[in-house]
């Protein structure tokens, strides 16, 4: 798996930061160049742990599944575990 172009990268950043605001949350004078390191740091992991990842997921959901599918799978877990406090 390739990491994120910058354009892709920039775009997650601007999104955070448009989220958090209309969230009315703040950032703890977190600036917008700290929010593009995150991200870039965030997207690194995600490459270099791709493989585990995958190798995690049981055999059935790993072949049945494609990519995006296990992606957004990924994505709803982490969201819920901190949605819910776990």
């Amino acid at each position: 798996m390739a990491a994120m172009i910058t354009a892709d990268r920039l775009f997650v950043a601007a999104a955070f930061q448009s989220d958090t605001s209309h969230r009315l949350e703040t950032t703890a004078g977190v600036l917008r160049a700290d929010i593009i390191a995150a991200v870039n740091a965030i997207d690194d992991w995600v490459v270099a742990n791709a493989a585990a990842f995958n190798t995690a997921i049981p055999t059935a959901a790993r072949t049945g599944l494609t990519t995006a599918q296990k992606a957004n799978l990924l994505a709803a877990v982490v969201l819920r575990r901190y949605a819910v406090g776990a």
